[in-house]
């Protein structure tokens, strides 16, 4: 049916083939709605993703203060060094298997999370699902770059103590200095994703090295300081049950801070150029540069254990003793070029797309990306940091939302669809489109979603249910998934139509 209107065709002149398209309203056949350049499938032929970009997204993401911080969370609570890896190698191991199947998506589609999303909910529907996702990383793209910009604000005091006459007086919760340092940090990255894609590969390929390298010397400096040893444990480690219990949360707990970027690791994917790479990078990136981190962690926690009883909370605490000046500047800069880093691949590509895939007709990479970084600041990220409320219930339950999501999509995808998919029907409105269903909804979906999402809000919030609320995730996504796989709609056998005819270069 595509191939009339989609096809490529040859000029009078004899001219090499060329698309029939508009530039504002897309190839002819799809719907202005649903289509823009940067929600096209991507063409097979000159992805520029290989399985070392794909490994520098983990180098970076997994090496975050905010992950640094959870980590070493777990020796304060009395696991000691063994504990620790064995929470982290279980966790790793079951993100690399969801994180393959979810990158596996992307690249056979083509397309990014809000468009994938289509194949469940249907055209419409997919936009429930991608506000959700894209809600909860406006939220943390703000509250990282201001984390971002307290390492900043520190540095420059140190190097010049004269700004402290601007660290006084607070505007809406931030001082003076704070304001600019989380300008600059907003602006650099605003900068970066105005550049497209391609610039947040190159930015991450390049600072995934200079964070490994960063953490390692930093763990061999306080190991030195340490005496060469570290303390194996707090001395109250727990033992039995109690201690199972807690490396099993723990490991739960990692695959949850991931639960959000499985669901729009196809926004990367869909510019890798076949599964091997994406196995490569994930292998390197996950299971092994995850152990890497645990080491890191058990030898940061452990050597500054030993030397003064203090449980550090992060990285920071660690830099923050430096005592030479230079040396300091580097740390701190190399800690605000993760965290920038961090930011792009787990909090600023998502909203973009989502905002992108609300309005297409007005909205691409470029100016989704500047509306999401606004919403960034005019949430007030640093109040809402300062809020265990906020982040305990508002974020904990949208985060609880978006394991139905995936169980839904991955059940559709893979049990239901047998990963047959009609890429062009993904952009049409047409009522005959394979993912049109009820009015571009498919109530199947979200009769299954719906109730796996309130069960998952009741582990993770109700008080009785405090000792499962670890695995609310997968309660979440496993209900999901099983209830979507017994109801979902068999009657029509899928269609696999790849989008070369609709696709463009990837950057």
């Amino acid at each position: 049916m595509y191939s009339e209107s989609l096809a490529h065709r040859r000029s009078s002149t004899g001219a090499a083939p060329a698309r029939v398209e508009n530039r504002r309203a897309g190839p002819a056949g799809v719907s202005r709605r649903l289509y823009n350049r940067d929600l096209a499938p991507t063409l097979a032929a000159g992805r520029q993703w290989t399985a070392y970009h794909v490994f520098t997204v983990w180098a970076n993401d997994v090496h975050s203060l905010g992950n640094y911080t959870f980590a070493i969370g777990l020796f304060a609570l009395g696991l000691g060094v063994w504990q620790i890896l064995a929470a982290f190698a279980i966790g790793a191991a079951v993100l690399f298997g969801l994180l393959t199947l979810s990158g596996f998506m992307g690249q056979k589609t083509g397309v990014p999370f809000p468009v994938l999303s289509r194949i469940a909910f249907g055209i419409k529907g997919a936009q429930v699902a991608a506000v959700v996702r894209g809600g909860v990383a406006i939220v943390w793209f703000g509250i990282q770059t201001y984390l971002a910009s307290v390492v900043l604000r520190g540095l420059l005091l140190a190097v010049f103590p004269a700004l402290a006459r601007l660290d006084g007086d607070h505007v809406l919760g931030l001082s003076l200095l704070g304001w600019c340092a989380f300008a600059a940090l907003w602006a650099v990255q605003v900068v970066i994703v105005s550049y497209g894609m391609g610039m947040v590969r190159r930015y991450v390929s390049v600072a995934g090295p200079v964070i490994l390298v960063t953490m390692l010397a930093l763990a061999v400096w306080v190991f030195v300081r340490a005496g060469a040893s570290i303390a194996w444990s707090t001395g109250e480690s727990l033992t039995g049950w109690p201690m199972w219990r807690e490396i099993l949360s723990a490991a739960a707990l990692w695959v949850v801070i991931y639960g959000t970027f499985a669901l729009n690791f196809c926004d990367f994917t869909r510019s890798v150029a076949d599964r091997r790479s994406i196995v490569l990078g994930n292998l390197f990136g996950i299971p092994l540069n995850m152990l890497f981190f645990a080491v890191i962690v058990v030898v940061l926690a452990g050597a500054q254990f030993r030397i003064d009883g203090r449980i550090i909370e992060s990285p920071a605490d660690i830099v923050q003793t430096i005592p030479d000046t230079g040396l300091l500047a580097l740390a701190a800069g190399a800690l605000i070029v993760l965290t920038i880093a961090v930011n792009l691949v787990a909090n600023f590509v998502a909203p973009i797309y989502m905002l992108a895939n609300l309005f297409p007709r007005y909205l691409n990479f470029r100016r989704a990306g500047l509306v999401s970084a606004l919403l960034g600041v005019a949430i007030l990220p640093w109040n809402l940091y300062n809020s265990p409320i906020v982040i305990e219930y508002f974020l904990g339950a949208l985060g609880c939302l978006l394991g139905p999501v995936f169980g839904v999509l991955i059940a559709d995808y893979w049990l239901v669809r047998r990963a047959c998919i009609n890429v062009p029907d993904l952009y049409t409105e047409a009522a005959h489109g394979d993912y049109h269903y009820r009015h571009g909804f498919n109530p199947r979906a979200f009769a299954a979603g719906i109730p796996a999402a309130l069960i998952s809000l009741a582990v993770a919030l109700a008080p009785p249910f405090a000792a499962l609320a670890g695995f609310s995730w997968f309660f979440g996504a496993g209900l999901a998934g099983l209830i979507y796989t017994l109801i979902a709609d068999r009657s029509q056998q899928p269609r696999d139509i790849d989008g070369e005819s609709i696709a463009v270069a990837s950057e």
